[in-house]
């Protein structure tokens, strides 16, 4: 059967918000999508991020295909109003979903299509997959010496939902990317006794806007410069925007801002973390090395006894079960292609949202959705 052959729809694993863009943008073409959908309602990672949570990209900018978000979230959108807008995006665009499906693996049906093996025995036939599974799929915790005897609480950043639980206690945050940075100003601000932010290597901060203008656009505009120049530019504007904390124990970076983006480390957009350490209600320390007992060690050799521990540590994309027999993944199980392009060895087999872009996560989706969609159309 040719890949095109119309009884076989396009199977889209994950309605996140990449999952719902490309089905949209495939149905807008003429073509059947199905969205595969492991939890009982769309955006679930949305639904389960903490309370505070903001999109650090415009509304205007972070709008799927097909669809505006309404001006009423405001210029930086919630989290609650994101799931609104994924519910509503599902309906406007008549999508077809089906929640309750988990597929665990993707293999060749034969020369021009795909099976996908599911819950519940489903063995799934498409034309094309796309897979949409999310850029935090799968909490990481890292194993450090001695954390089965730590004696306080010790959690991942993807169980933290609001600072109310930890009010009045002394709370060690580990991690100073964006989840971490919110998290713990989060913290300062809902009344937690003590607050620390355990840094390893000191990030890049900016103002999410500077004069109206926000962080995202010089994200847009500078993508396809070339990497010093933009180093250069950023260190520039970092020196004129973003007051020295050395004195606070968080370092302007030594890499530049652009070269770190390439090796995977996105800016912190600043929600308040600057203001909380100049104030000292929170206090960056060194990087985690071990645990012991009630006590833990960090990477100066001092010793600190928080009452809790919240790991911002990040997340795994976790697709080598679903797709790593495949050949399509890096050594750091990443795809290597994305969008409308294919693994030379995986024809008809697309990945979106496994790129954390300075331009911006939804904006990406949205390009990302209307080439695959172009792609799929064609073959």
């Amino acid at each position: 059967m040719a890949t095109n052959d119309p009884t076989r729809p396009v199977y889209v694993i994950g309605a996140g918000p990449g999952g719902l863009a490309v089905a949209a943008a495939l149905r807008g073409r003429g073509v059947r999508a199905v969205v595969l959908e492991k939890a009982d309602a769309v955006g679930d990672s949305w639904r389960h991020h903490y309370d505070r949570l903001r999109l650090h990209t415009t509304r205007r900018l972070s709008a799927l295909p097909g669809l505006k978000m309404p001006r009423s979230f405001g210029r930086w959108v919630a989290r609650a109003d994101v799931v609104r807008y994924l519910e509503k995006y599902a309906q406007v665009h008549e999508l077809e979903i089906v929640t309750g499906v988990e597929v665990s693996t993707v293999e060749r049906a034969d020369a021009d299509g795909w099976l996908l093996h599911a819950t519940g025995g489903r063995r799934l036939t498409g034309r094309a997959v796309v897979v949409a599974t999310g850029y935090n799929h799968t909490p990481y915790l890292p194993q450090w010496p001695g954390s089965d005897t730590y004696t306080g609480t010790l959690l991942h950043a993807g169980e933290y939902r609001n600072p109310a639980p930890y009010a009045g206690k002394d709370v060690l945050v580990v991690g100073s990317g964006n989840t971490g940075a919110e998290i713990a100003v989060d913290l300062a601000d809902g009344g937690a006794g003590r607050v620390r932010l355990a840094v390893r290597t000191a990030p890049h901060i900016l103002r999410r806007s500077t004069a109206g203008w926000p962080a995202q656009a010089s994200g847009i505009l500078v993508r396809r410069l070339p990497v010093p120049l933009v180093d250069r530019a950023a260190g520039a504007v970092a020196r004129l925007s973003v007051p020295d904390l050395s004195d606070k124990g968080l370092p302007r970076p030594e890499t530049g801002l652009y070269t770190r983006v390439r090796e995977g480390a996105i800016p912190v957009q600043d929600v308040g973390l600057i203001t909380a350490v100049q104030s000292g209600r929170v206090e960056p320390v060194a990087a985690v090395e071990s645990f012991e007992g009630a006590k833990v060690v960090l990477a100066d050799g001092s010793h600190i006894s928080p009452e809790v521990v919240v790991a911002a540590t990040g997340y795994r994309r976790a697709l080598e079960g679903l797709v790593g027999e495949l050949g399509v993944l890096d050594g750091r199980g990443r795809p290597t292609v994305h969008g409308g392009r294919t693994a030379p060895t995986a024809p008809g087999l697309y990945f979106t949202g496994f790129t954390n872009p300075i331009s911006g996560m939804f904006r990406e989706l949205a390009i990302d959705a209307e080439k695959i969609a172009k792609a799929v159309s064609r073959s």
